[in-house]
Order: C-alpha cells, then sequence, then structure tokens
C-alpha cells in the first residue's frame, strides 16, 4: 500500500446521495422545473458529482465565477482556472428562485442530479470570453462555442447526485478518480506521470510517455479525453481502440489507460493549469504538459492564439500550491541514420535526420492510400484509422447550397442529384429547402431562431448521410454564418464539406420571382423574407461561388463536378 496524494482542496467531493434517498428524490423530482443538459453541461455535471472537479461540490456561484475569471481561484483562495457553470435559458431561469431545486436530466429524460440553487445572475459573455480565452475572436472553438451556444443565466448552487450518466461503451476502463486512488494504492504506485491527449497516439507519444515515467521514476497513467474535443478531431471511438492497442506496447505494469469524461475548452494555459489540477483528484503526482497546451490553432489572421510555453509557465507559477508536478513535454524525433526516437533536446543531433509526420500529413495520407511507415506508427493503429479515414472515394460528402430564395439553388441540386446518381458511385440524398420544410420542419416559422432550428436539422441529417459514406445534397436559403457554420463543423467530423454559394443578386431573383415571394413581401403580405426585410449574410469561406445570371444549369454542374473530381471524391 502507498500513499496517494491529496486532492485538491484535501478533500475528494462525493455528491451522490446515499442508496436508500434515490427513489424519494425521483418521486420529488417529478414536481420540479427540468433542464436537459447539454453535451458539456453533462460532462461538467459527472465530474463534479464523482470528485474529478474537487473541490467543487456543484455548479459556481456568482462570487466564484468572478473569482475565477480575475484571479484564477475560487473565493477561499483554492487555485482554480475555468468557470464551471450552469448557463441556461432565460425561460427556464425566470421560473426558478434561490432555494428552487432544479431536476438536471439527461438527453433521454433520465434524473442525473437535483441542483439545489443559490445563486442566479446574468453574465457578460464577452468578458468571460477575454478572461478565459484571452479573446473574443469566434475562430477560437471555445470563445464560438461560448457565443453561440452558451446560456442566457446562469444557475448556482450544491449538487445531489441521483445517478451517474448514462455510458454505454468502454465501460471497464471509464475509472472515476476513486477507482484509480484505490487501484494506485493497491499497486503500490506512489509516483504516476498523467499524459493528456485528443488524438491518436503514435510511436513518438510513447517514447514521451516512457521517457517522463523513468524521469520520476515511477508509472504512467494515459488518460484521454473522451468527453467535447475540438471540432475536426478524430472521434474517441476510434481513439480508444488506438490507446488500447498502443497501451499493450508499454512494459508490463509501467502504465494503465483510463478514459476521462472532459468537455475540453482549448482555453491553452488556463486549460494545462485545470487539467493538473483534474489529474491531482485523479491520484496523479505529476502531468506532462507540452508546447501549446489545449491550444486551439491560429487566429483568423494565421497567428496562435497562446504563446508555444504560456501553459508551462502558468502551471508553474502555481506549482507550490498544487503538489502536483509539471514534466517538461520532451519533444522527440525519429533519427534516420540511428534508426530510432532521439531527443531533440540533445545538442549532438543533427536536425536534418530527424524526420516526423504531421497530423495533417498523416490525414493526407490514409486518405489518399498512402503507406504509413512502421517508423511512425504501429500497423494496427494505422489499420484502425483508416478504418475512419478511408481513401476519398470511399468517404462520403455534403453539398450544402446558400442564396437567396430564386436564385437557381433547387434547380441546380436537382440536376447535380441526377448526375451523382447516373454515376451510381455512392448513395445519394437530396434535401431540398422546401421539402425538408414540408416534411422535417412543418411546424417552423421564419424568425432566426426557426430558420437556424432548421438548417441545424438539415446539418444533422447530412451528417449522418456523410457518416455513413453516402452523399448528401442540401440547398436550403441558410442566410446566416452561425448555422451554417454549426453545419460545417458536424459534417467535417465525418468527410468532406463543400459549401456552394449560388451568388445571384437579389435583383435578378426578384426578376425571376419563381414563387411569387417578392411581389408578396413589396404588397406586405409576408414579413421577413431574406434580402428584403431580413438579412442574408454572406459566406466568407465558400467553396464555390456560382452566379446563375451569367451561367448555365448545366455548366453549374460541370463545375461542381470538376471540383469533386479535383477532391477525388468522384472518378
Amino acid at each position: 500500500m502507498s500513499k496517494i496524494i491529496e486532492p485538491h482542496g484535501g478533500k475528494l467531493i462525493n455528491c451522490f446521495c446515499s442508496a436508500d434517498k434515490v427513489d424519494i428524490y425521483k418521486s420529488e423530482a417529478v414536481n420540479y422545473k427540468s433542464w436537459t443538459l447539454t453535451d458539456r453541461q453533462i460532462c461538467d455535471l459527472e465530474l463534479i458529482l464523482n470528485g474529478g472537479f474537487s473541490p467543487l461540490d456543484g455548479f459556481m456561484n456568482q462570487e466564484n465565477y468572478n473569482s475565477v475569471l480575475n484571479n484564477n481561484r475560487l473565493s477561499d483562495g483554492t487555485v482554480w482556472s475555468i468557470p464551471i457553470i450552469l448557463d441556461v435559458k432565460s425561460e427556464i431561469a425566470n421560473n426558478v428562485s434561490n432555494g428552487d431545486k432544479l431536476a438536471l436530466r439527461d438527453k433521454e429524460g433520465y434524473l442525473i442530479a437535483i441542483l439545489e440553487i443559490n445563486d442566479k445572475w446574468s453574465y457578460d459573455k464577452e468578458i468571460e470570453a477575454k478572461k478565459v480565452y484571452g479573446t473574443t475572436d469566434i475562430s477560437h472553438t471555445g470563445v464560438r462555442y461560448l457565443f453561440e451556444n452558451g446560456g442566457d443565466v446562469c444557475l448556482g448552487g450544491k449538487l445531489i447526485g441521483i445517478e451517474h450518466p448514462h455510458h454505454h461503451d468502454f465501460l471497464d476502463i471509464r475509472l472515476g478518480p476513486l477507482n484509480l486512488r484505490n487501484y494506485f494504492k493497491n499497486k503500490g504506485w506512489n509516483k504516476i506521470v498523467a499524459f493528456q491527449t485528443r488524438n491518436p497516439m503514435h510511436r513518438a507519444h510513447k517514447e514521451i510517455m516512457q521517457r517522463a515515467a523513468e524521469e520520476i521514476g515511477g508509472k504512467a497513467l494515459l488518460h484521454p479525453v473522451v468527453g467535447m474535443t475540438k471540432q475536426g478531431d478524430v472521434d474517441y471511438f476510434t481513439r480508444v481502440r488506438c490507446y488500447q492497442k498502443i497501451i499493450q506496447k508499454f512494459p508490463q505494469n509501467s502504465t494503465l489507460l483510463g478514459l476521462l469524461p472532459l468537455s475540453m475548452r482549448m482555453a491553452g494555459p488556463r486549460e494545462a493549469l485545470w487539467h493538473a489540477i483534474i489529474r491531482k483528484n485523479y491520484g496523479c503526482t505529476h502531468f506532462i504538459i507540452g508546447r501549446d497546451h489545449a491550444g486551439p490553432g491560429n487566429d483568423k489572421n494565421g497567428n496562435p492564439f497562446y504563446g508555444p510555453y504560456e501553459a508551462q509557465e502558468l502551471v508553474q507559477s502555481f506549482e507550490n500550491e498544487l503538489d502536483i508536478k509539471m514534466v517538461m513535454f520532451k519533444m522527440v524525433g525519429y533519427h534516420k541514420i540511428k534508426k530510432k526516437y532521439v531527443s531533440l533536446d540533445d545538442p549532438d543531433i543533427n536536425k536534418n535526420d530527424i524526420m516526423f509526420i504531421s497530423g495533417t500529413e498523416l490525414r493526407e495520407k490514409l486518405t489518399s492510400g498512402e503507406d504509413i511507415p512502421d517508423w511512425f506508427t504501429y500497423s494496427d493503429i494505422t489499420e484502425e484509422l483508416r478504418k475512419t479515414y478511408p481513401p476519398k472515394l470511399n468517404r462520403g460528402f455534403t453539398i450544402f447550397f446558400t442564396g437567396l430564395s430564386g436564385s437557381g439553388k433547387s434547380t441546380i441540386a436537382k440536376s447535380l442529384y441526377s448526375k451523382l446518381m447516373e454515376i451510381g458511385s455512392r448513395p445519394v440524398t437530396l434535401l431540398d429547402g422546401d421539402i425538408v420544410r414540408t416534411h422535417l420542419s412543418s411546424e417552423l416559422g421564419f424568425s432566426k431562431e426557426h430558420r437556424n432550428l432548421n438548417i441545424r436539422r438539415i446539418g444533422y441529417v447530412a451528417s449522418e448521410i456523410t457518416k455513413n459514406r453516402g452523399a448528401a445534397i442540401c440547398a436550403p436559403i441558410a442566410p446566416y454564418e452561425e448555422s451554417r457554420n454549426y453545419v460545417k463543423d458536424i459534417i467535417s467530423q465525418y468527410g468532406e464539406y463543400i459549401l456552394v454559394h449560388v451568388s445571384t443578386s437579389l435583383e435578378v431573383c426578384q426578376k425571376r420571382d419563381t414563387k411569387g415571394l417578392y411581389k408578396k413581401a413589396k404588397e406586405g403580405l409576408i414579413k421577413g423574407l431574406t434580402g428584403v426585410d431580413d438579412p442574408y449574410e454572406l459566406p466568407k469561406d465558400a467553396d464555390l461561388v456560382i452566379d446563375t445570371d451569367g451561367i448555365s444549369v448545366s455548366d453549374a454542374v460541370k463545375n461542381i463536378m470538376l471540383y469533386l473530381k479535383k477532391s477525388n471524391l468522384i472518378k
């Protein structure tokens, strides 16, 4: 038996009620107002309930929220860097008060916990963005989520846990803080270094983990995130299968794999500090932090949001208070002459002898069907990745048209549908705006909220088609950048997304007036017509731009087919 590092704050929080009270709380909760948790909130909730977020015993009140934003500390002085809030729609918040209880349910309606509300406040998203992310630039994935998905009002209070959030996958390696702490005790592990990742692992990552464990004279915990990560990341099912294979490559009894149900913010330095605290709660004594830890990439000008060592510097500044120690991520590369991985810190190493393959290069090799060299990764991991990244000819894709009513979207889309069906390389589904309105969104009006919801529905259907390697052709008006970005994000996880802006001018569309809508708008018979008294936000990132006033339908379709061929999506 070994002594395990104390949890953050000195006590591992357990918010679950006793078994004899579960039925009582469930019965009482029928009379409470309910909130359906978002994907992020259910991740946060799970880690509050099981102690992963110790010392938090509920969602933050305003005092703690402000203290974290301004000082990287809770109001009692305890180090904490990321606000953990329950942000809800105003219609829910307006119907509850301090002292009320709120039933927190998953998307299937199961009662997961009860919130004893002790605070309610409106928050400024711009201030939170500046404090937590250091920017209000929506090209930052965390900022974008905050602005587009954040609720209106925050509810703070303690939690009463009713049951664990429901998981149906990888149950044997979903190890909570108490599980891991007991494992370390029983195994006699007293020095454990945690490795954070949201990507598949290859030989270099294994080398880095092993060297870190050797450096501290201890063991290693492979602790990947399986909650919300960055759009475009490899899905966690694929990643976990890769982790299960690579864990077998480590020396026996040296490394453990456990999954962390964390919703990442991509907040760089603040996130690194947060990750370290979480691993401390899981019983780890050391934590690997690399260059640009939890960085979201580059801003709209092509510059990184955070400096390469900002995360390390911030964690180091709090290290004396944290107990958990930072291990610097030691970059390694494959030496083509020595035929092994070497540290890039070695002054005797000629950098020209070092070989790398970036994540982007790897995906390109996979989708083009190229061989992946053995020095880079293991053959069984390559096999797993090929299942997710088949050659482009075998991948699904979505062609998403946007443009004003009367621009020619539907006509081009129908012609394109016929051409793709003629080829017969994959199943093709046409999701025309009018058809979707009839069969999928018949109850929706034309408010901004309803228009966005309609596009989200189209995007969801298209993403499922793409995921199953079909082709989806979508032809709504889609006037708002926000909903188009949402569609791009959910589809790009599974295949190619091609945005086609049918840029036919308003004047030409009004002359055509194929549906008589512009005439009705002019006569005041309809309101909120896009381009007339409701805005159309021009796409900034269209892959193709087509003006049907200057090109025939057949030529427009030819241009799209040529684009698909150049992209290796069709022969």
